[in-house]
């Protein structure tokens, strides 16, 4: 049975993957009207997708240990972006924001003593770990590409290489 402490804090997390999901799919849909750039636009629909099954996930763990998941009301997003470079920007600074919450939620599990939801958790830690780095390894190479079209080309071709998991087991 969750806390109503650990219940509030995991709605709040639905609420910040919902509106991970609206921030990328945003994302996607002003990538969209840019010239040339399908596989980036493909790649921030990929992550809106993402996001969403990220807050089912909790959505279903809050139901099934005796809470009560609310789906919540969103904000707006930012809608249009300067540049790429700005939106990828845009995409780590939330994604630093989102680890900032899960390891609230992780510390609210241990001082509640509830070592289920910190087990659950633990795929949220990894995840955001991977999430960061992808996000810090685009954005380094947009500031190396610079304002080049030729880069930016290459970049797109690509991001769905870049963007897909790697086993390091491999």
């Amino acid at each position: 049975m969750l806390s109503e402490k650990m219940q509030a804090a995991l709605n709040e997390q639905v609420k910040i993957e919902a509106q991970s999901s609206q921030v990328y799919l945003a994302m996607a849909s002003w990538a969209e009207i840019q010239p040339g750039i399908d596989n980036i636009t493909q790649f921030f629909y990929n992550h809106s997708d993402e996001e969403r099954m990220h807050m089912l996930k909790l959505i279903h763990f809050i139901n099934e240990r005796g809470g009560f998941a609310k789906v919540p009301a969103l904000e707006q997003p930012i809608l249009t972006f300067p540049s790429i470079s700005h939106a990828f920007d845009a995409l780590l600074k939330h994604e630093i924001f989102v680890s900032e919450s899960i390891n609230k939620l992780v510390d609210i599990s241990l001082q509640d003593k509830d070592y289920a939801t910190h087990n659950f958790l633990q795929w949220y830690v990894a995840e955001q770990i991977e999430e960061e780095s992808l996000a810090r390894t685009m954005k380094d190479k947009l500031e190396m590409i610079g304002d080049e079209k030729s880069g930016l080309y290459l970049f797109d071709k690509d991001i769905i290489e870049l963007s897909t998991p790697k086993d390091p087991m491999i």
